[in-house]
């Protein structure tokens, strides 16, 4: 495991609840929606039955979460995903396409109708569809990164 790496969601960490904060107030600062009804934990989002990933704002930006439901569709463990360019989620001929959406993001704060196919660590691809990614944002308005949700046909 990298050593910058942070450990993969557990409950010894209680799974990530500063990160997860994070997830869900920015969800709602741009939506004005819950991403999880009722009692959302940070247990909760990384077993949640959709996709959640999030990546930095470093200029080739790397993936920093990644739930259960993520994991599995990229087929890669957190081991292997968190840490890993973002750019690699999306096969070479359509990151033009994703660079746009994500600057897209960047200027609004967040879209909510986004389709794209996407490549599995075996090279499968999987559609997603009315995925929603959104600008990460601390309490003082810093963005921090990016997130996306979403459910894929595979």
């Amino acid at each position: 495991m990298n050593a910058h790496m942070p450990p993969e969601p557990a409950q010894e960490n209680a799974y990530w609840p500063a990160h997860t904060r994070l997830l869900l107030d920015s969800y709602r600062h741009w939506t004005n929606r819950a991403l999880l009804s009722g009692d959302a934990t940070a247990r909760t989002l990384y077993y949640a039955p959709f996709a959640v990933l999030s990546h930095d704002t470093a200029p080739d930006p790397c993936f920093t979460y990644a739930n259960l439901v993520a994991q599995a569709m990229f087929e890669m463990p957190w081991s292997e995903i968190v840490g890993l360019p973002s750019r690699y989620s999306a096969e070479t001929p359509v990151q033009a396409e994703r660079a746009r959406l994500l600057e897209r993001v960047a200027a609004q704060g967040y879209i909510d109708d986004y389709s794209g196919v996407r490549i599995a660590r075996s090279g499968k691809r999987f559609l997603i569809q009315q995925a929603t990614v959104w600008n990460l944002v601390d309490s003082q308005g810093k963005r921090l990164g990016q997130a996306a949700c979403f459910m894929a046909d595979v």
